[in-house]
């Protein structure tokens, strides 16, 4: 009778040691670091290729060339101009990066405020979660009008349009995870004499975190999708109003430069927030 062996005892059976865990670890690391190079490399050139045959107009698609250079224009002072506009490209991402995380921070905080309510007390549920899902399916600029017209052209448009964007999802995961945590956690903490807000906010909140740490990073993720409509009015400086003043110019190399600023910037939040959320919460995945 034939037996199946696992991958260590495989290794041991055919005389070669298996790795040991941190060795596999960072094998594997290096492996996914070396598949996504590869896969970005050949992602070049295959926009350096629809480059070359002309496909489309070099207006339409430049080539990874044209974005590099426009890299080094927009952060450098060429032909005696600063950058983009008078600021350099880092100066508009700092910009930007500030409003989505002020906007980001006000939503969050009232999506968890909103969700805690709606996941404790079932009558807040019943008339707040109908507006949260239809603030949720609103996209970004069929609101951003009325918002100018409230609050002008200033900043406050651009933070409170951020803000609504990024509270639906913290809400509906904040009330969700409130709602599903572990009823026998609960009862352990009644019994044990805490009561109301109390047992809400030692047993079921931190039981909730995981969850509600998934709706943050979806907020700051819808938050930045929403940047450039949030700056579609007076929005220089700053990278999403720069990609809008280059589209009116039909520069399509700077338009190209700003989204891949948007999304690496984008990638790297999202990193630093996994970084947190592994930990602050390294109980998560473990049953």
């Amino acid at each position: 009778m034939s037996t199946l062996l696992t991958a260590p005892d495989r290794d041991t059976a055919i005389g070669t040691p298996p790795l040991p865990a941190p060795a596999r670890v960072r094998s594997g690391r290096w492996q996914r670091v070396g598949v996504r190079v590869l896969a970005t490399l050949a992602l070049l050139g295959l926009w350096q290729l629809l480059y070359t045959l002309e496909v489309w107009s070099p207006v339409l698609l430049p080539s990874p060339g044209d974005v590099w250079d426009a890299l080094i224009r927009t952060s450098t002072v060429h032909d005696g101009v600063v950058g983009y506009q008078g600021r350099y490209l880092w100066e508009h991402l700092g910009i930007s990066l500030g409003r989505i995380g002020l906007g980001s921070l006000l939503g969050v905080g009232a999506g968890l405020i909103v969700g805690l309510l709606m996941g404790t007390l079932p009558w807040v549920r019943v008339v707040v979660e109908p507006w949260v899902t239809f603030l949720r399916a609103l996209p970004p600029l069929a609101y951003f009008s009325l918002l100018i017209i409230w609050f002008g052209i200033d900043e406050s448009p651009k933070i409170w349009l951020l803000a609504i964007a990024a509270m639906p999802p913290v809400a509906v995961a904040t009330a969700a995870a409130v709602v599903g945590a572990p009823k026998t956690l609960v009862e352990a903490a009644q019994a044990m004499g805490a009561r109301g807000w109390r047992t809400t906010l030692t047993v079921v909140l931190p039981a909730a975190l995981p969850e509600i740490a998934t709706g943050i990073r979806l907020a700051v993720g819808i938050a930045y999708s929403s940047l450039v409509a949030a700056e579609t009015v007076n929005g220089l400086p700053g990278v999403g109003g720069m990609i809008r003043d280059a589209q009116t110019y039909l520069q399509s190399d700077v338009v190209i430069l700003g989204l891949f600023a948007i999304g690496l910037s984008g990638l790297a939040i999202d990193g630093c927030l996994r970084a947190i959320e592994r930990r602050l919460l390294p109980w998560r995945g473990r049953g």
